[in-house]
C-alpha cells in the first residue's frame, strides 16, 4: 500500500477535528481546554468525539440527512407514515424531536420484519425502521462516519465514501495476478442478525465519549421488531436495513481487518464478505482457523462452516463475480449470479402470464439495465452476447403461445415479412412453443432488427458502450 494507516491517522483526522471542533462548538462554554493544550506525544480526547448530538442535530446535517432520506425512498416502517409525510411531520414535531434526543429521551420504534427470499433457499431478515428513525439513523451516521471512517482499512470497501464493490472485486484480481492463487473465504451466518450488542458498543466506546449517543445507539440495536403486529425484543443483531447498520458493521469487523493487516494479509472485505488471499492451500488453512478464532472468539460471530472454504478463487465467488485464471487474471460472472440472472427472465417471459409484449420488453428492460449496471465489471462480453440471444428466443416463445392458432401464427408471419409458404409451414407444424422460438422462419421474421424496433435493450451493446465510455 502506498500509504500506511499510521499516515492516515497523520494526515487525516487532525483536519477533521479541527473542522469539526469549529462547527459544533456549544454556546456559553468558554473557558474549556483548547486544542493547544493537548500534548503531542498522547492527545487528549477530540473535542468531536464528545458533543455529537449537538452535531447530528445541527440544521445542514439534518436536511442533508433529510434529502438522503428521500432520494432513498423505501417502504414505510411500523407507524405507516411515508416518505413524501416526513418533511411536513417534521415542520410540526421537530422542536419535541430534538429537544429528545439532546436529553436523551427519545425512544425509537420498533421495525418492520420483512422476509427476503434468498436465491439458495431460506429467508434473509429485513429490519424496516420508520422513516423518522431512518432520519435520525442517517444523520448520526453521517456525523461517526468521519470519526471512524479515515482508520478503518484500505482494504474495506462496502458501505464507505468513495469506495465499491468494484473495487474489492479489481483488488481481488489484482492479489491473484500477483501469485496469491488461493482464497481464504469466509462467511458468517446471519452476520446482521447474530451482532453482539455489548461487543459492538465497547468498540464504538472506544471514540464515542458522548453518552447520550451511546444510549441512543443502543436503544436502537434493542428496539425491538414487529412480528405479526406483537412486538419481539431484540437481544443481537443489528437490522440490516437501517442507515445505521452498514457504519457498526464495519466498526465490528475492523477488529478483524487490523488482525489480517497486522499478519501482512492481502485481503478485500466487503460488509461481511471477506477473501484473504494467500499463495498455499496449507497456508490458507491455518489463516481460516485463525480468523475463525478471532470472529468467534473474540467478536462472537458465528462462521458458517458449510459456505466457507479454502479453495482457488475461480471456483468461488465474490460479490457475484468470479475469476478466469491466466497471465492476466479476468473477471466473470459468478455460476450462481447466472442462475438467479435466468431465474428471473424465466418469471419475466413466464408463457404462461398475460403480458402484452410492450409491458413484457419494459419489465426487461428495467431489470436489464439495473442488472447490467453492476455486473459491467465482468469482462465475457460473448456471456452477454449469449444471454440476449436466450431473452429473444423466450420472447419468441411467448409471441408464439400468445397467437396460439395456426391461422392466427400465419397471419402474424406474413404480416412480419414471411413469404406464404415458409409462413405456412411454420404456423401449422407440430411443435412446441420453445421448439417452434428456435426455428429458422421465427429468427427471420422475429429477428435482432424486430426486437430494436420494439425498444428491447441490448445487453451486450449497452455493456460495450458503458466499457468504452
Amino acid at each position: 500500500m502506498a500509504r500506511s494507516q499510521d499516515a492516515q491517522r497523520q494526515q487525516k483526522t487532525p483536519q477533521g477535528a479541527c473542522l469539526r471542533k469549529e462547527a459544533v462548538k456549544p454556546q456559553g462554554t468558554a473557558g474549556g481546554p483548547s486544542a493547544s493544550s493537548a500534548q503531542p506525544e498522547r492527545p487528549s480526547p477530540e473535542p468531536r468525539f464528545e458533543a455529537l448530538l449537538e452535531q447530528m442535530v445541527e440544521r445542514s446535517n439534518m436536511l442533508a440527512a433529510l434529502k438522503r432520506v428521500e432520494k432513498n425512498g423505501g417502504s414505510p416502517g411500523v407507524d405507516g407514515m411515508e416518505t413524501k409525510d416526513l418533511r411536513p411531520y417534521l415542520r410540526q414535531h421537530w422542536e419535541r424531536i430534538r429537544t429528545e434526543l439532546l436529553n436523551g429521551t427519545y425512544e425509537p420504534q420498533p421495525v418492520r420484519r420483512v422476509e427476503i427470499p434468498k436465491p439458495q433457499g431460506g429467508k434473509r431478515l429485513l429490519g424496516i425502521p420508520t422513516v423518522l428513525d431512518r432520519l435520525i439513523q442517517q444523520a448520526l451516521s453521517q456525523v461517526l462516519t468521519p470519526i471512524f471512517d479515515p482508520n478503518f482499512s484500505e482494504s474495506s470497501y462496502g458501505f464507505r465514501p468513495g469506495r465499491s464493490a468494484h473495487d474489492a472485486v479489481r483488488a481481488a484480481r489484482n492479489y491473484i495476478e500477483e501469485g496469491f492463487t488461493w482464497v481464504v473465504d469466509v462467511d458468517l451466518a446471519q452476520f446482521f442478525d447474530r451482532v453482539n450488542h455489548d461487543v459492538l458498543m465497547a468498540r464504538v466506546a472506544r471514540k464515542v465519549r458522548d453518552k447520550r449517543v451511546l444510549r441512543l445507539i443502543r436503544r436502537y440495536l434493542e428496539s425491538g421488531v414487529m412480528v405479526g403486529g406483537v412486538k419481539v425484543r431484540t437481544e443481537e443483531g443489528t437490522p440490516q436495513g437501517g442507515p445505521l447498520s452498514p457504519l457498526l458493521a464495519n466498526i465490528l469487523l475492523d477488529e478483524l481487518d487490523k488482525e489480517l493487516e497486522s499478519r501482512g494479509h492481502r485481503f478485500a472485505r466487503y460488509a461481511d464478505d471477506c477473501n484473504v488471499y494467500v499463495r498455499s492451500k496449507r497456508a490458507g488453512e491455518r489463516d481460516m482457523q485463525g480468523m475463525r478464532r478471532l470472529l468467534e472468539g473474540r467478536l462472537k460471530l458465528k462462521v458458517n462452516e458449510e459456505k466457507s472454504a479454502v479453495d482457488r478463487p475461480w471456483k468461488r465467488k465474490f460479490l457475484g463475480f468470479s475469476f478466469l485464471p491466466g497471465k492476466r487474471v479476468r473477471i466473470r460472472l459468478a455460476p450462481k449470479t447466472k442462475e438467479r440472472f435466468t431465474a428471473k427472465i424465466r418469471e419475466i417471459t413466464n408463457r404462461t402470464r398475460p403480458l402484452a409484449p410492450s409491458e413484457r420488453i419494459r419489465r426487461l428492460n428495467a431489470y436489464l439495465g439495473g442488472w447490467l449496471a453492476y455486473f459491467r465489471l465482468a469482462e465475457t462480453p460473448s456471456v452477454f452476447a449469449a444471454m440476449d440471444q436466450w431473452i429473444r428466443s423466450r420472447l419468441r416463445m411467448c409471441l408464439w403461445k400468445q397467437w396460439k392458432r395456426g391461422r392466427t401464427r400465419y397471419r402474424e408471419l406474413r404480416r412480419l415479412g414471411l413469404k406464404p409458404g415458409p409462413a405456412r409451414k411454420a404456423a401449422w407444424m407440430q411443435a412446441g412453443p420453445w421448439r417452434a422460438a428456435h426455428t429458422p422462419q421465427m429468427h427471420k421474421a422475429l429477428g435482432l432488427a424486430y426486437w430494436q424496433a420494439q425498444g428491447l435493450k441490448s445487453l451486450k451493446e449497452s455493456y460495450e458502450s458503458t466499457r468504452s465510455a
